[in-house]
């Protein structure tokens, strides 16, 4: 038991630059408020994205009242944020940085969706989009503080209290 504590002292001590490479996989960033590099940065927003709208959908077609009207909202502001975040990159602005898909991850939680049905669906559609956007907040936020590309960081600046809004609409529609 201390050999473990001790090992979680010691990560969650580590340097900043020893977070950067461990990357944004590890969760060590997060854990230590270390903003993700920029190539991790939009891997993870554009993902992100994507994962909001797929999701969305399927809640379109199988949610209540409430679901339907949270995951439209969810798709128009996430097909926004994507077309924002793909000019950024088509501009120069943000240099060698692809878009990504749906991480195996990402899949996975809209397959088991997909599964759903009535309140079934609604509680797991709105636990993973309270989960989703707390991530998304941690993220933007900790690149707007601290990322290295000024143009990203505006972004996120920028973006962040559309997602912060997100995460208490989310919140607010698991408490109900």
């Amino acid at each position: 038991m201390k050999k473990i504590a001790l090992a979680t002292a010691l990560v969650l001590t580590a340097s900043a630059a020893f977070a950067q490479s461990a990357g944004e996989a590890t969760g060590v960033n997060s854990a230590l408020g270390v903003a993700p590099e920029t190539e991790d940065f939009v891997l993870k927003a554009s993902a992100s994205d994507v994962y909001e709208i797929e999701s969305s959908k399927l809640a379109l077609e199988k949610g209540d009242a409430a679901v339907k009207a949270f995951a439209q909202q969810m798709i128009v502001d996430h097909e926004k944020t994507s077309t924002e975040l793909k000019a950024l990159i088509t501009s120069g602005k943000v240099k060698g940085t692809p878009v990504a898909t749906l991480t195996d991850d990402y899949k996975e939680d809209v397959e088991d969706l997909a599964k759903l049905e009535g309140v079934d669906f609604n509680g797991e559609y709105i636990d993973d989009q309270v989960e989703a956007h707390e991530d998304a907040v941690d993220l933007f936020k900790r690149y707007a503080e601290e990322g290295e590309n000024a143009d990203l960081k505006a972004w996120a600046a920028k973006t962040l209290p559309a997602l912060q809004h997100h995460y208490k609409m989310a919140q607010d529609l698991d408490g109900k």
